[in-house]
């Protein structure tokens, strides 16, 4: 301890804070809810099949999908399995390392993804951008990354090709 008085929220940060923070535990509920009702996956399940739909050869490393994930290895191997024996998933070493461990999207899962994507979308419109104007939806992407600039500031997430096309 430095002795320091701390910086206590000034009453409009603490209504900030306290609104986010019921986001922060409301949304991923609400998005994993309907996800799994419409199409008994996971949210979660739904962001590894849709992160690896985005690679140009629909394959990353283990490590690189669970850091894009903000998942540790043990989870993204636990939800990979379950892919698997979905068949929308599949495992195979890295051609140019044999100890990295590479998950590609099947044909299968990409058809699978295709299809919960409209449901998503719809879901995520209503309950987030139908409640913005155009100007607080432009306001929630700036706030959106400079709060993530001090949580990850080595950039993993969005993917940098994402986050190249929001700063432009």
């Amino acid at each position: 301890m430095t002795g320091e008085a701390p910086r206590w929220l000034t009453a409009a940060q603490k209504k900030a804070w306290i609104a986010f923070s019921g986001v922060l535990i409301k949304l991923p509920y609400a998005l994993d809810a309907d996800m799994r009702g419409r199409t008994g996956f996971s949210h979660f399940e739904y962001l590894v099949l849709s992160v690896l739909s985005d690679q140009p050869d629909r394959t990353l490393s283990m490590s690189q999908l669970a850091a894009l994930n903000n998942a540790s290895l043990s989870r993204m191997s636990h939800v990979v399995t379950r892919l698997e024996k979905r068949g929308w998933v599949s495992r195979c070493p890295s051609s140019e390392n044999g100890r990295v461990t590479r998950a590609r999207l099947t044909d299968a899962g990409y058809e699978v993804l295709v299809e919960a994507a409209p449901g998503h979308v719809k879901t995520v419109q209503e309950l987030v951008f139908d409640a913005l104007t155009p100007e607080e939806q432009e306001q929630l992407a700036t706030i959106a990354l400079r709060v993530l600039g001090r949580l990850d500031p080595g950039g993993d997430w969005p993917p940098h090709e994402i986050r190249v096309v929001m700063d432009s």
